[in-house]
């Protein structure tokens, strides 16, 4: 058996482990009742430090971590090749479970994740700070991605922002427009069974944030075993987002200190009237 099926195979055992001890704790009838808890992400937006917040409900709530990859991705980072592995890796999940995904607000996706026992907590971002995350993990972090070599033939941080908006497609580099990532994406806000959250939420308007989080949970079954209050302090004191391998800055707006005339400009022409739909902006004029 290759490595990665080995350790997915010891991390499905460990996952089933913490459901027995959950079922014992809390019982059957209780575990039945609980939401399957998906955090969905557009990538680079914030989806480990979500992660975090949940982290502070295991032990005062029966949600159980799978320890699993996104549900999209294999034990090596890969994505999976088809939609059906990926609906498969959803329907494993069960009643308290709690899991993490970048799924696509498509027909393979969003019906499944509507319907009961599931709970989704989409994250979002300011793109421009997107934009800019991606380029910089790419250059700065992450000297295997996909996208580093690339961004070494530019001549300019301004290049690469402008081709990271813009997208790129030749023979060997390949990454959609931040306008087509995003549309992939924004059906997540008008799903019936998803919370969405925003990013800039978490870092400057935390306590509200927790208190939606924890509303729809509960409204999706979560039951706690502590007040209300204290399940919000416990969601604050395990936010460490330093601890996540992905993180660098998350500064919401740091764009602004990144961004060129020029970028400012490409993007504009390419996202049109994104951030208005996504209420960042109020017009074009930013």
């Amino acid at each position: 058996m290759a490595y990665y099926d080995l350790m997915m195979l010891a991390r499905r055992v460990r996952w089933l482990q913490r459901r027995r001890q959950a079922t014992k704790q809390w019982g059957k009838d209780v575990m039945a009742a609980q939401p399957a808890l998906v955090v969905n992400a557009i990538p680079k937006s914030g989806s480990h430090l979500l992660t975090q917040v949940v982290d502070g409900l295991f032990a005062i709530s029966p949600l159980v971590d799978t320890g699993m990859p996104p549900v999209n991705r294999s034990s090596g980072n890969v994505k999976y090749a088809t939609d059906d592995e990926v609906q498969a890796r959803i329907r494993q999940l069960q009643a308290g479970d709690f899991a993490y995904a970048y799924l696509n607000a498509n027909e393979h996706y969003l019906p499944l994740l509507s319907e009961d026992p599931y709970a989704v907590l989409f994250i979002y971002r300011d793109p421009r700070d997107v934009v800019v995350s991606q380029v910089k993990y790419a250059t700065q972090v992450n000297e295997r991605h996909h996208m580093r070599a690339y961004y070494q033939t530019l001549d300019s941080e301004e290049d690469c922002i402008n081709a990271a908006i813009r997208g790129v497609d030749d023979e060997v580099y390949k990454i959609s427009s931040i306008l087509k990532r995003y549309e992939n994406y924004l059906g997540w806000l008008d799903c019936s069974t998803a919370l969405p959250v925003k990013f800039e939420d978490l870092i400057l308007d935390r306590e509200v944030a927790f208190e939606k989080i924890l509303t729809f949970l509960k409204g999706h079954g979560l039951v706690l075993n502590v007040s209300d209050g204290e399940a919000v302090a416990a969601m604050h004191e395990a936010v460490q987002p330093e601890k996540s391998g992905t993180f660098r800055k998350g500064k919401p707006g740091g764009w602004k200190e990144t961004f060129t005339v020029e970028n400012k400009d490409v993007f504009k022409e390419v996202t049109g009237d994104l951030l208005m739909r996504l209420g960042y902006e109020e017009s074009m004029e930013w």
